[in-house]
This record gives structure tokens, C-alpha cells and sequence, in this order.
């Protein structure tokens, strides 16, 4: 079962770097596309408190990779003005105390579903010049990834487009949440935020000053194009995910 259900990931485009059984929260689909939590097997537990008592970066590593730009002030989404700090040239400038306040929250949950034995699924939408670096930072982390077109009922309908039984991931990562097909327009929502939301699962995801940041749970405000940012944000998560693992490991072992 196992072994088929990962052929049918790979023929959708979600790379790992092995596929094994995890203890966590399992959520399946059914036909009719109604998530339920599965009892066979154990719930992953979130432990309490900050993981991470050093997050590895400080503002200056965000104003250095460039976070702090957005896009020019006509395309700015209203409901992301009140993470910018001003503009300047006719581009909006993000308030980097605030994001590295997001980003923190959403890489100590990171963390703490890594220490859960959680699967985490990193995505890119609209955003081919970082897709290879996205897999890059999958694979290190021993994680999926998704970067290609998504596919619809992927998530909301995964039992009937797998023809099995289906996990859920615990958590979906975005480093660009605009959506990857080429006839959405730029302003909508990646598909992908769209279905995690319908099935209960949390998402992080940057969100550029022209995007929508509604049904994102942990969104972190900063650009979300730039190679410079977008490489500084995974090396973030990867880290965060490997120190879940260890902490996941040492416990066992205690």
C-alpha cells in the first residue's frame, strides 16, 4: 500500500527523499471529500514552549537578503498594509520587526511538527527560478516537494485521484503563495492555500505586499521572488525541521 501510494506522489510531482510510516495526526479523504482523522494510528503531539531558543537569524540577515522590498505601491493588497513600514522609489518597504515576529512563530511551529514525526511539504507557486532550490531544500531536510502546476483534489479528494488511501501532510510550506497555473491571474491565492484550508492543514507562507494573506496560518510578510530572500528562508526551515528531528531522536532514545 505504502509503496503504491508513493508511486502515485511522484506521478503527481511531490519528491521525497524516502517515504516511510510516521506516527502523527492522519487525515484521509473520502469520495465525498469530507476529511476525518484516522485512529489507527497514534496523534502527533506538538510539544509546548519554544523549541528553538535561537531561531538562527536577526534583522539584519533580513535586511541584508533583501526581505524588506515588496512591490510597487499600485499593486499593494489592502489587507497587507498594515505589515509594511513605508514606501520608498514607488515600492512598498516591509516593517522588519514585524517579520521577524511572523517568522519566528512559524519556524518555532515548524519545529515542533518536525519533533511530532509530522510530514512537511514544501511548495512554490508562480516562481520557476527558485523551484530547483526548493527541492534542494526538501531533500535536505527529508521532506516532499511540490513545485509544479497543482492539480485539483489533490488534497480535498486525494482517495479518489489515488485510488488508495491517502496521508495528509502535516504541514505545507510556501515561499510563494501566488498560484502556479498560467491562466490564474497573479493577484488570486495558490490552489494549494485554498485545499489546506479546506482539510485543516496549517500552512506558512511569505506573502508579498501584493498578495492575499487570508486563509494562511502563519503567514510571513517579506519578498517572495528574490533568490537572496527565498534561499534565506530555507535555510531557515530546513534548520528548523532538522532540529525537530533531533529532538524527536533524543527523546526516543531518553
Amino acid at each position: 500500500m505504502e509503496q503504491r501510494c508513493c508511486y502515485f506522489l511522484r506521478n503527481f510531482g511531490v519528491w521525497s527523499k524516502k517515504y516511510g510510516s510516521l506516527k502523527s495526526t492522519v487525515l484521509y479523504a473520502s469520495t465525498l471529500s469530507n476529511p476525518r482523522v484516522g485512529n489507527e494510528q497514534e496523534e502527533a503531539t506538538i510539544p509546548k514552549g519554544d523549541l528553538l531558543p535561537d531561531c538562527g537569524f536577526k534583522v539584519k540577515d533580513l535586511f541584508e537578503a533583501g526581505v524588506h522590498w515588496g512591490h510597487k505601491i499600485g499593486s499593494l493588497d489592502p489587507r497587507m498594509a498594515h505589515y509594511l513600514f513605508g514606501e520608498r522609489l514607488g515600492h512598498c518597504i516591509f516593517d522588519l520587526d514585524i517579520t521577524a515576529k511572523h517568522l519566528h512563530k512559524a519556524l518555532q511551529f515548524t519545529c515542533g511538527i518536525a519533533a511530532a514525526n509530522g510530514i512537511i511539504l514544501f511548495a512554490s507557486g508562480r516562481d520557476v527560478r527558485n523551484a530547483h532550490a526548493v527541492e534542494k531544500a526538501a531533500l535536505e531536510a527529508g521532506e516532499y516537494a511540490h513545485v509544479r502546476a497543482w492539480k485539483g483534489g489533490v488534497l480535498t479528494n486525494s482517495t479518489l485521484q489515488f485510488r488508495c488511501t491517502v496521508r495528509l501532510p502535516d504541514l505545507v510550506i510556501l515561499t510563494n503563495v501566488k498560484p502556479s497555473s498560467p491562466v490564474a491571474s497573479r493577484l488570486d491565492q495558490h490552489y494549494l492555500v485554498r485545499d489546506s484550508a479546506k482539510m485543516g492543514v496549517p500552512t506558512i507562507g511569505v506573502v508579498d505586499s501584493d498578495c492575499n494573506p487570508n486563509l494562511i496560518t502563519y503567514p510571513v510578510p517579506g519578498d517572495d521572488d528574490s533568490p537572496r530572500a527565498i534561499s534565506l528562508y530555507l535555510k531557515l526551515f530546513v534548520r528548523a525541521i532538522l532540529i525537530g528531528k533531533e529532538l524527536s531522536k533524543s527523546k526516543k532514545q531518553s
